[in-house]
């Protein structure tokens, strides 16, 4: 039988102490111990972007970090830039856009946009494009989520959308 390690992390700011198997991946863990179900398992190999998250302030792909290697770390997912107000225009502007349909890679595109917005405030649709190509969308087409985050970037540096 393995043997559970304790852990203790900070997520979306509060701190969460757990006891985890070591193979468990951080996706499963936001996931099921502690029911952030933002946080979307795809394909479960790091290709899709469904399960992005922020360690320490960058972005990673939860299924493939395990929970263990967290500790210590602070982690936020999409629940905690939403609940923040951090990501407000930027989901505002999914909506307005058309950017979302099913849903299922929409947390993960936010917090990839919102990844790309921090460190380059103005992107262009290239740009904007290339940052999000680790985040697969299968219903939109991506014409519109580049809208979107185009129309928010605009927006943060004051210019009309």
């Amino acid at each position: 039988m393995t043997r559970q390690v304790p852990i203790s992390l900070t997520v979306n700011g509060e701190r969460v102490e757990a006891q985890v198997l070591p193979r468990l991946n951080l996706a499963d863990f936001l996931r099921e111990h502690i029911e952030l179900t933002g946080t979307h398992v795809g394909c479960e190999h790091g290709v899709c972007g469904a399960c992005t998250v922020r360690i320490d302030g960058e972005i990673v792909r939860s299924c493939l970090v395990l929970a263990v290697q967290t500790h210590g770390a602070s982690v936020q997912t999409i629940e905690g830039l939403s609940d923040s107000g951090e990501i407000a225009d930027l989901q505002a502007a999914f909506r307005d856009r058309n950017a979302l349909q099913c849903g299922f890679c929409t947390p993960g595109m936010l917090m990839a946009a919102q990844d790309l917005l921090i460190s380059q405030p103005e992107p262009d649709r290239d740009r904007i494009r290339e940052h999000l190509s680790g985040n697969y969308c299968r219903c939109t087409g991506y014409q519109a989520i580049v809208d979107a985050v185009e129309t928010t970037a605009r927006a943060r540096i004051g210019r009309r959308p």
